[in-house]
């Protein structure tokens, strides 16, 4: 590795699976200090040894405005900053039109869009003048995908984030972008489809992308770390789809 997030500290939501793993892993080789968060302790008991040396875990829910206050408190009084924010925790499930529950809409508009827009608005004191925030957003609120629109929808609020914040924190030279991933079969998928439909899924999904494949969770995180990184000094307010080229052919 590089080592171009030598001695910048990093926080990762969500970062004991998946993307998440797999952006943490990705930001402590390349030197960062990584701060991570889930919501359950053994889980993330296990992340934090995956991830390495000089890596903390801190126990929380993002929806929780309380775990968030508890979460930067520890970072304040441990590191004193923050130079890189990815607000990656979120989540979803299908339902088709009709069938939709308050709950659904409640709890994924909840830690989607509510989790995130506060993870970072209490980051904000902590954040360094020039710092990175990455928001996690997802192709699925450009493709229209059947049976995900409520999920969808938190999406392209995420992505709207990304626009006005850039806008917000101009003055600070805070650069704020999504990354948005196509099909990238993670720990999720078991939950969300069924281990035994996923390979289906997939073969049908490769059929559908340019690139004849579904991602990788390595590859997510390599965008994430080149938009954290220096070398996208000068890249702000995008969305940067990570798909294979599935949105855009």
């Amino acid at each position: 590795m590089s080592n171009k997030l030598k001695d910048k500290v990093a926080l990762v939501t969500g970062g004991t699976s998946g993307i998440g793993l797999a952006t943490a892993k990705r930001f402590a080789q390349e030197g960062a200090t990584v701060y991570v968060t889930g919501r359950r302790q053994a889980e993330l008991d296990k992340a934090v040894r995956e991830i390495g040396a000089g890596t903390i875990g801190v126990q929380g829910d993002i929806a929780k405005l309380e775990d968030l206050d508890r979460l930067y408190a520890q970072i304040k009084r441990e590191k004193g900053r923050l130079d890189i924010l990815f607000a990656n925790a979120g989540g979803g499930g299908f339902a088709r039109l009709g069938e939709i529950t308050e709950q659904q809409f409640d709890s994924e508009f909840g830690t989607n869009v509510k989790g995130t827009l506060f993870t970072v608005q209490k980051a904000l004191p902590l954040i360094k003048d020039g710092g990175s925030i990455i928001l996690m957003a997802s192709s699925a609120s450009i493709k229209g995908m059947e049976n995900f629109s409520v999920y969808s929808a938190t999406k392209a609020a995420v992505r709207s984030f990304a626009r006005t914040w850039t806008s917000d924190l101009k003055t600070r030279g805070i650069r704020v972008n999504a990354v948005s991933p196509g099909v990238v079969v993670t720990p999720a998928y078991d939950g969300l489809l069924g281990k035994d439909n996923i390979k289906g899924f997939t073969d049908y999904m490769a059929g559908q992308i340019p690139l004849g494949r579904v991602g990788k969770e390595e590859e997510i995180a390599a965008a994430v770390t080149f938009l954290a990184s220096d070398d996208a000094s000068y890249i702000t307010g995008v969305e940067l789809l990570v798909d294979g080229g599935m949105t855009q052919v």
